[in-house]
């Protein structure tokens, strides 16, 4: 019964510490401002899936002439996506489609764009896109940005 009681308070220990790390995670990415619910979906074929497969919630923030993309679901310190400014074309934009309703935020937005070469979508509100289209268009001169 001791022992019992025992392996199951370390775990009520382990499972609140794992949550306060996660939220503590959040806090340090979201200090320093700038930031924004944004899903993303990563090398995307020429004919998307509206299946609602392939889109990863995260969060991003605006660092100088990148964009730091982080999954929510995860401890890591570091990005897991880096977008540079002039490497960023937008291709278009579309209201979610089928099941990606049900994998996005209610009020999602999907951007159609490319990086390096690289096909990609990414999915936020209406006000975080009017900021993101905002900050492409304001890179510095000589810059080429391409928005559609």
């Amino acid at each position: 019964m001791v022992l019992a009681l025992t392996v199951c308070g370390i775990v009520v220990a382990l499972v609140v510490v794992g949550l306060f790390l996660f939220g503590l995670r959040r806090r340090l990415i979201q200090r320093s401002g700038g930031t924004f619910d944004c899903s993303l979906r990563w090398d995307v074929p020429e004919k998307p899936d509206t299946g609602g497969k392939g889109w990863s919630y995260g969060v991003a923030r605006y660092n100088g002439d990148r964009i730091e993309w982080y999954r929510v679901f995860s401890y890591a310190l570091r990005p897991r996506r880096v977008l540079e400014r002039a490497q960023i074309e937008v291709a278009g934009r579309r209201l979610p489609d089928g099941e990606e309703e049900l994998a996005l935020l209610s009020d999602a937005v999907v951007l159609a764009c490319t990086h390096r070469g690289t096909r990609l979508e990414l999915a936020m509100s209406e006000d975080a896109l009017t900021g993101f289209l905002a900050w492409l268009e304001a890179a510095p001169p000589g810059q080429r940005v391409n928005v559609a």
